[in-house]
């Protein structure tokens, strides 16, 4: 079933709303894809005017900022430590922005979102 992101049809009293149109092709979303740890693989997406949105479906390294040394090094993703948006993609190593991962350098909140950036960002904690 394709997730619809149109209108609501109700107003914010309560009310029914009369539609002015029907459902339209771009008001589809998109099923989630959740990066997962492994092998880094890509997928492409088709945005509206012919764009391009890279998704990241599985993440090996992580670009992880050192703030002590203000340097950014490729670091290998070892685990998936935490994660405030939901206890189970910890279980699954599902990795989203806000997420703690575990590196070969330490702990590190992931500022990226891997599934439309294409990229896993990162910060270290102190």
């Amino acid at each position: 079933m394709a997730l619809w992101q149109g209108k609501s049809n109700r107003k914010p009293t309560g009310g029914r709303l009369v539609a002015s149109h029907g459902k339209r092709k771009f008001e589809i979303g998109r099923e989630k894809q959740f990066t997962r740890l492994g092998a880094q693989t890509l997928k492409q997406y088709r945005g509206a005017g012919g764009s391009v949105k890279v998704g990241m479906l599985s993440a090996q390294y992580a670009n992880v900022v050192d703030k002590k040394t203000n340097t950014v090094k490729k670091v290998k993703i070892l685990t998936v430590k935490s994660n405030p948006s939901d206890p189970n993609y910890v279980q699954r190593n599902i990795m989203n922005k806000g997420a703690t991962i575990s590196t070969e350098i330490g702990d590190a909140i992931i500022t990226s979102r891997p599934g439309q950036d294409g990229a896993v960002n990162a910060v270290l904690l102190e």
